[in-house]
């Protein structure tokens, strides 16, 4: 009977369009952004130099030695030494490992935060919409340098006595940089979930039954990461940013734990006798983010869905 040919109501609700584009046009408009791919590769030689480095360049980053101190680059240091005598180059390749992990633990920290206000912010159609972008623009009305200095002057020693000297540091930059930077990815995943909600594909799913949890994993989210993943690289950087910055001005990890920014702070007074020793991890810094800026341009122009060719 015709009858019988009809959709049941609990039937599977539609999937979702494929994407616009596979894996394979992906990266190929990806490799069209030149400095992009040159990006990938100086930030993946900065990555496996901070892993495997200390197999490689052996040196104790505490290691003092009164007769080096102050040296330039040498077959003995090849990046010079600080006013301890210290190897900077060991003491960048085991500073560069905390550097990386902030900057890359906060971004998970936004991300979460941002994809998970925003996304209740873009399926809700009644109070909570507003509630949600109000608490969105008042953290971003908030100045956040002064605030980072404020939590850290108030909740640094308990953490330290929770989770150490060095995991209590850790995790306070963290929570306290990704917990300041979720809200342009709650924008964006808003604004991303606005849209989508009323497409065609999504209102089919919704009217074979589908949960909002069921329109958001399988239908809406996975059409608005393309997105996110773009905002998470910027985060990157800006974490990377944000915590030299703040170990610059000394409210960072102790002195006995060289990160980028440690470096550069106890470089500052010394910068006419041993430039050497800014400007390296200084560099470190400065490609750093340079190439996850650039790559975050690359994904961005080749998860674009109106770019076809």
């Amino acid at each position: 009977m015709a009858g019988s040919t009809l959709a049941s109501p609990t039937a599977e609700a539609a999937p979702a369009p494929a994407p616009a584009a596979s894996g394979r046009d992906t990266w190929r408009r990806f490799r069209r952004h030149r400095l992009a791919v040159v990006s990938v590769g100086v930030l993946g030689l900065l990555v496996l130099a901070v892993l495997v480095g200390g197999w490689v360049w052996p040196v104790a980053i505490d290691e003092i030695d009164f007769g080096a101190t102050l040296q330039g680059p040498s077959w003995a240091h090849p990046l010079g030494t600080d006013d301890l005598g210290q190897d900077l180059l060991a003491r960048m390749i085991y500073g560069g490992r905390i550097s990386l992990a902030v900057g890359f633990a906060a971004m998970v920290v936004a991300t979460v935060v941002g994809v998970v206000v925003g996304a209740l912010a873009g399926m809700s159609r009644r109070f909570l919409d507003p509630v949600l972008m109000w608490l969105t623009d008042l953290f971003l009305s908030l100045p956040q340098l002064p605030l980072l200095l404020l939590v850290i002057y108030l909740f640094r020693d308990q953490l330290k006595q929770v989770f150490g000297v060095e995991g209590g540091v850790f995790v306070m930059i963290v929570a306290v940089i990704g917990g300041l930077r979720w809200m342009p990815v709650a924008r964006l995943v808003r604004a991303q979930f606005l849209s989508l909600r009323e497409k065609e594909f999504v209102e089919a799913a919704r009217s074979q039954g589908a949960t909002a949890w069921h329109l958001v994993s399988r239908h809406i989210l996975p059409n608005a990461i393309g997105p996110v993943i773009v905002a998470a690289t910027i985060e990157v950087s800006s974490a990377i940013i944000a915590e030299s910055t703040l170990s610059f001005l000394g409210l960072g990890f102790p002195p006995d734990i060289p990160t980028w920014g440690r470096l550069l702070y106890d470089a500052k007074d010394h910068l006419d006798v041993a430039p050497h020793w800014a400007l390296f991890p200084g560099a470190a810094i400065f490609l750093t983010v340079l190439s996850i800026n650039f790559i975050g341009d690359g994904l961005r122009d080749a998860l674009d869905p109106r770019r076809v060719l």
